[in-house]
């Protein structure tokens, strides 16, 4: 079985940033906070706990001694951010530039009248941070047709993505308001690394008989990936670890194609890339 890696595939820009700072404000700061998960990889996240002692608190009134938080890469909502200023703590933002990107673009449009709409996961974090600088409570869609199922289209919209989502939907999205309202102001604010990993696994499993998506089973742009490498390769498997492998995946297959999403390390990738090869030997 030939084993392949897609062309672009694992750490995005924003990920390795967050990481970086991460790392170097707790070595000069023990039990350094992040205000939820840095990154949405269950693994990385306990590697930064084990070897530089960042911890993870979702609840920012509970920083105990913690003198110093970090802001994860999903960014927070505005308020929680105005309530950490006052607390007086030493705030390092990690926050994504793709997503403070939306975030501004929702701030400035919703000052100009504009009513917002987010393509995306209402639950998820970025979506959550994005939503909180509109003046009026957004409307949050996560496809086609839950923007059918609105009565009333607003006339003066401003439309954003969450930085994972996938171009298509997107776009389709836009055509269907262009057309059902008088005035749309677009913003493309899915990140380019999502753009490429996207594209490169859709080549890859266009050729591939068994897909391996590599990353955190909560990760968006990861579920994404699997969805797309899903519609053209029916055996993909999401999998966190070289322990969620199953020998029996790969029977009397000829093609592995490997991916991973942007939140996961590259020890986790070949780790199972390693474990792929043994099954194979």
């Amino acid at each position: 079985m030939q084993v392949l890696l897609a062309e672009k595939y694992g750490f995005c820009f924003g990920v390795k940033r967050a990481i970086r700072i991460t790392e170097k404000i707790a070595k000069s700061n023990p039990r350094t906070l992040t205000i939820g998960p840095l990154i949405h990889n269950p693994l990385e996240i306990q590697r930064l706990q084990r070897d530089f002692d960042v911890h993870v608190e979702e609840d920012i009134n509970r920083l105990g001694e913690s003198k110093n938080v970090v802001i994860r890469t999903h960014g927070i909502t505005k308020q929680n951010l105005i309530e950490l200023q006052q607390k007086g703590v030493e705030i390092t933002d990690a926050t994504c530039p793709f997503v403070t990107k939306p975030q501004k673009i929702v701030e400035a449009m919703s000052k100009e009248g504009y009513h917002i709409i987010i393509f995306g996961d209402s639950s998820h974090p970025e979506v959550r941070s994005v939503m909180s600088y509109s003046i009026e409570v957004p409307i949050v869609i996560g496809n086609l047709e839950e923007i059918k199922n609105i009565k009333r289209i607003p006339k003066k919209i401003a439309i954003v993505s969450q930085t994972t989502k996938q171009i298509e939907k997107f776009l389709e999205i836009v055509q269907y308001l262009i057309a059902n309202s008088l005035e749309v102001r677009v913003f493309n604010t899915i990140c380019n690394a999502t753009f490429e990993n996207q594209e490169a696994t859709r080549t890859l499993s266009q050729k591939a008989d068994v897909m391996i998506i590599v990353g955190g089973k909560t990760s968006s742009n990861t579920k994404q990936l699997f969805f797309i490498a899903k519609t053209h390769c029916k055996d993909s498997y999401l999998v966190e670890d070289e322990n969620d492998i199953q020998q029996q995946w790969f029977a009397d297959k000829q093609i592995c194609g490997i991916t991973a999403g942007a939140s996961t390390p590259n020890w986790v990738i070949k780790n199972v890339e390693s474990a792929i090869r043994a099954l194979n030997s």
